[in-house]
């Protein structure tokens, strides 16, 4: 029963990420034009890591033995929790893409006429599409319960932060209240970082 249940979870999880890119693309379109776009070889230092994450989930038979045992075991309950996980960390990065708006970019970018959002989520997160995109690669790893999950989850984690870092230095450079705005809301994780 664990394995149909794993199966089932994994699936849906699957099929979650599928629709979620699918909203992605779809609302990628009618953006404002660039101002600036991060170089190439500065992306590279957060696109690695998410690689690295896609590789650990999708490459279970060709990883070494290690990194598929098991760091939580298969029940109901986790399987639940798993999908619940990404379901949440799913809406709350297209919450958080809706309130950017036209101001969103897949990169560390300034768009003309870039404007500072402090709606929706962005009243308690600087950063919620991280979070939303985080959570759900979380409810991944819970669901596929091995350490290359976990391992995976890290670099996200690692990726997402320097992404981040570097989103927020160019927002200190083009708006003044920015300080203000980082001072009361949450890098990431609200409360915690």
């Amino acid at each position: 029963m664990a394995n149909m249940n794993e199966s089932l979870s994994l699936r849906l999880i699957a099929g979650l990420w599928i629709v979620w890119l699918l909203v992605w693309l779809i609302s990628a379109r009618g953006t404002k034009a660039t101002r600036w776009r991060e170089p190439i070889r500065a992306r590279l230092v957060h696109q690695a890591p998410l690689v690295l994450t896609a590789l650990l989930f999708g490459m279970r038979s060709d990883l070494p033995a290690y990194l598929s045992r098991r760091f939580l075991p298969h029940n109901l309950t986790i399987e639940v929790l798993s999908v619940l996980l990404v379901l949440a960390g799913m809406s709350l990065s297209v919450w958080a893409r809706a309130n950017l708006g036209t101001n969103w970019s897949g990169t560390v970018t300034l768009k003309e006429n870039h404007s500072l959002v402090r709606t929706g989520p962005y009243q308690y997160i600087r950063h919620p599409i991280y979070s939303g995109i985080l959570l759900a690669i979380c409810g991944g790893a819970v669901a596929i319960g091995e350490w290359r999950g976990l391992i995976g989850f890290a670099f996200a984690l690692i990726a997402l932060a320097r992404k981040s870092k570097a989103e927020e230095k160019i927002m200190r450079q083009t708006f003044p209240e920015y300080e203000e705005y980082a001072g009361k809301t949450a890098a990431l994780v609200p409360f915690v970082y």
